[in-house]
């Protein structure tokens, strides 16, 4: 085990699929000289050149099309996004081509592509580069979604996600990149979509991905000292949800807390709500409660944008609140 930051474990992850596969390029804007705006891609140029880690001009969708068509000719191309917001700019090229065209092909071309980079609420960026894009992204048909929240996973979902042959969006928080824990020196990949049960527990399940992961384990840390028992999943899939492994956890608590920093409206939250109430609505004894953000562009003033997202004592509030509702 060695102790790895996020976004070494990133890049150890770019760099080994690129040394066993010479098919793995890097597609985005400063990926190359100056090794990506988190440092994702540093010293990758170095050693693989222009070629295979391409600067790109600021033209998202000129690029994400370029990447797309690589892929079709049986590249493996990893697009970086410098802020997963500026891929808004290349809707079509994801939606229409890397989307659809696997099934519009009828089969006849893979789409072997990763974008990634950076999203989420960060510190003080402002509301067009603090977007929570996933659930822009989770309508398309032909998409896998990932959002990794450790170092760990972040590497084995990433080595996973460039050997797979359908598109594959990557979300990273802008605030986790300098997380850090021991993760294996050996090789290791992980699935795609499987969700992560963080934790055991009977009391309710709560459910999150991302940053919020983090949170809820702060607030778990709490409710535990006070004699609570909660189960904890991360949900790392968000397309497909992995509806089998939340199905067993609720059968087991009978209730649900949804811990997210996407938009309370239209948000993964309400998607998973929905499969929860069509597949396991009886073994419900509450309804499910959701925790989102505002449904608000981002401020930039520090303390008006904290107060958009949900944070630990928030978590600890609902929790208190569901169980004596139960009881």
């Amino acid at each position: 085990m060695k102790k790895t930051l996020m976004f070494d474990a990133l890049r150890e992850a770019t760099d080994e699929e690129m040394d066993k596969d010479k098919r793995v390029l890097v597609i985005g804007e400063d990926v190359g000289h100056y090794g990506g705006s988190y440092k994702v891609t540093k010293g990758l140029h170095a050693k693989y050149g222009d070629l295979r880690v391409l600067d790109t001009p600021i033209a998202e969708n000129s690029f994400t099309g370029m990447a797309i068509g690589a892929a079709m000719t049986g590249l493996r191309p990893i697009v970086e996004g410098m802020n997963m917001s500026f891929l808004l700019l290349a809707f079509n090229q994801i939606s229409n081509n890397a989307g659809m065209l696997r099934y519009t092909s009828g089969g006849n071309f893979k789409i072997p592509i990763v974008i990634r980079g950076p999203g989420g609420v960060g510190r003080q960026l402002g509301a067009e580069h603090s977007q929570r894009l996933e659930t822009y992204f989770q309508a398309i048909p032909g998409l896998k979604i990932v959002a990794c929240s450790t170092p760990y996973n972040a590497k084995g979902l990433l080595k996973a996600a460039i050997r797979d042959n359908n598109p594959v969006i990557f979300f990273e928080h802008v605030l986790l990149y300098n997380l850090q824990e021991d993760i294996p020196l050996e090789e290791y990949v992980l699935p795609l979509d499987k969700a992560e049960v963080v934790k055991r527990g009977l009391d309710l399940t709560i459910i999150t991905y991302s940053r919020m992961r983090h949170h809820v384990m702060q607030a778990v840390d709490i409710l535990v000292q006070e004699g609570y028992n909660p189960e904890v999943i991360d949900l790392i899939s968000l397309k497909p949800l992995d509806i089998k492994t939340i199905a067993e956890s609720i059968k087991k608590t009978h209730l649900v807390i949804i811990v997210e920093e996407c938009m309370k409206t239209a948000g993964i939250a309400a998607e998973l709500i929905a499969q929860i109430n069509e597949q396991v609505f009886d073994e419900l004894d509450a309804p499910v409660v959701r925790l989102s953000s505002q449904d608000i562009p981002t401020p930039y003033n520090g303390k008006l944008e904290q107060a958009t997202v949900i944070h630990p004592q928030q978590i600890i509030e609902a929790v208190k609140r569901l169980v004596k509702l139960k009881a």
